[in-house]
């Protein structure tokens, strides 16, 4: 099972990634997360792509922010570089200025990608979350997308994702959950993002044991905790490929 950190780049981006690159197998980069300005999640996965080239590196890809050209031009620039992917999303709402809708969805920008953009080797994956029917949820993860993450992991939704994963490994289709950890010092910050906690730091072996063999990776995260997020990736070391 590779293990994936949720990066949340900072002007120190390159220094964290140093700090914690032993402990990975790659990151999946925010975009402007909540829709305050960021360094550019894709910006940021080229230089980490280039730095280490063997990590799996896929940022997220927030259509509220970007018109059709930049949309294209950054894409183009992460197929150059040889990012792994981009995970696709209408997104949060910018915190600066309005929602921009040019592309009216998740699946509109994908097919201009492709279509028009001409993407040669950048896979294109989408998020899909378990507030979703487990219909609703594999009818999305039927359509042309190259992986798929989970968001929203807890144990009540873990038999959906099971559902899920079940049907990407009939299509071939490699999934990701987000397994978001909770601490005593990020408690704030996850009512801030407003999602459930799929572990605490003393149920993170266990929690991710359930999810090895199911899925082809997680995306780990402590939320703003940094040195939660070293304790938390030494614990899953048991659970990467050798």
């Amino acid at each position: 099972m590779k293990i994936l950190n949720e990066f949340v780049p900072t002007r120190k981006f390159l220094k964290l990634a140093e700090e914690i690159s032993p402990l990975v197998d790659g990151w999946n980069v925010t975009d402007s997360a909540a829709g305050f300005p960021a360094p550019s999640g894709t910006v940021v996965s080229c230089v980490l792509k280039s730095k280490y080239p063997e990590k799996e590196i896929v940022p997220i890809f927030i259509l509220h922010y970007k018109g059709p050209v930049e949309v294209g031009g950054l894409a183009l620039a992460a197929d150059i570089m040889g990012v792994d992917g981009l995970a696709v999303t209408m997104g949060d709402v910018p915190k600066f200025g309005d929602p921009i809708k040019m592309l009216k969805s998740s699946e509109e920008a994908r097919d201009f990608l492709r279509t028009n953009v001409k993407l040669k080797n950048l896979k294109l994956g989408c998020l899909l979350t378990a507030r979703r029917s487990v219909e609703e949820t594999i009818e999305r993860a039927k359509g042309a997308w190259d992986f798929i993450y989970f968001m929203r992991l807890e144990d009540k939704t873990f038999p959906i994702l099971e559902q899920v994963a079940k049907e990407c490994k009939k299509m071939n289709k490699p999934i990701y959950a987000y397994f978001l950890v909770g601490t005593p010092k990020n408690v704030e910050t996850v009512k801030l993002i407003g999602w459930p906690v799929a572990a605490t730091m003393d149920t993170v072996v266990e929690k991710a044991a359930k999810l090895d063999g199911i899925v082809d990776g997680i995306i780990a995260t402590c939320a703003g905790d940094a040195e939660g997020d070293k304790e938390m990736l030494m614990k899953l070391q048991k659970f990467r490929k050798k």
